[in-house]
């Protein structure tokens, strides 16, 4: 069961004062996907880990909203020329909150990793609101901030690099590009660190390139 909290929030581009919910409590009893797309029993607790002004559009975790968010100039322009009228044309959906949420990470220089980690969540939200295209979207768009991530210079630590290889590979499975998900999936022997604890990741990649299945056992 999750459990949602109103809060109180103040958009640091528009000002405007209004009330979001949010997570205090949730679970995992409906099963994990193979790209890690946990489920809870009963209502999905997605869409309240982000947050959206619907007055411009500007979209965020509860932190982006505190009192030392100053967003600039730049970013301001931005949400108002990109992010408000999104709103005139959609619902602000779980995934819609996702999305916005990546764009001004995006506009404020966030690292590959925070981004691609909301495009997949973004993609997660599409999956529940069964819209393919969208899912296909955003799932691309992980994959490449999640590579960006494993080339860059301490992008990602070492422990994690076996596990991101995966879900990248995982990520292109699902959007149809087999040769791009066996590429990422053979590269994940050598990203290994631990082959005990690891061992997992190996088995989930020699699976998913071979006899994929939708979720973990």
């Amino acid at each position: 069961m999750t459990t949602l909290h109103l809060i109180e929030l103040t958009c640091p581009v528009c000002t405007t004062e209004f009330r979001s919910q949010t997570v205090i409590a949730t679970n995992g009893y409906g099963g994990k996907r193979t790209d890690f797309h946990e489920r809870a029993a009963g209502m999905q607790p997605l869409p309240y880990f982000v947050h959206l002004c619907t007055q411009c559009g500007f979209a965020g975790v509860e932190r982006d909203f505190g009192e030392t968010a100053e967003p600039t100039a730049g970013l301001r322009e931005h949400v108002w020329s990109t992010l408000t009228p999104s709103l005139q044309r959609e619902l602000p959906s779980g995934s819609l909150k996702y999305e916005h949420a990546a764009k001004v990470a995006e506009w404020q220089g966030t690292d590959a990793r925070y981004l691609a980690d909301l495009y997949l969540r973004a993609a997660w939200c599409a999956v529940d609101e069964f819209d393919s295209e969208a899912e296909r979207f955003f799932r691309r768009k992980a994959a490449w901030h999640f590579a960006d991530a494993l080339a860059a210079y301490e992008g990602v630590p070492d422990e994690e690099r076996a596990v991101l290889t995966y879900l990248v590979g995982e990520l292109w499975r699902r959007c149809g590009d087999l040769a791009q998900a066996a590429h990422w999936f053979e590269k994940v022997p050598g990203e290994v660190t631990d082959r005990d604890t690891q061992l997992w990741v190996l088995e989930a990649a020699n699976q998913q390139r071979s006899e994929p299945k939708e979720w973990f056992a």
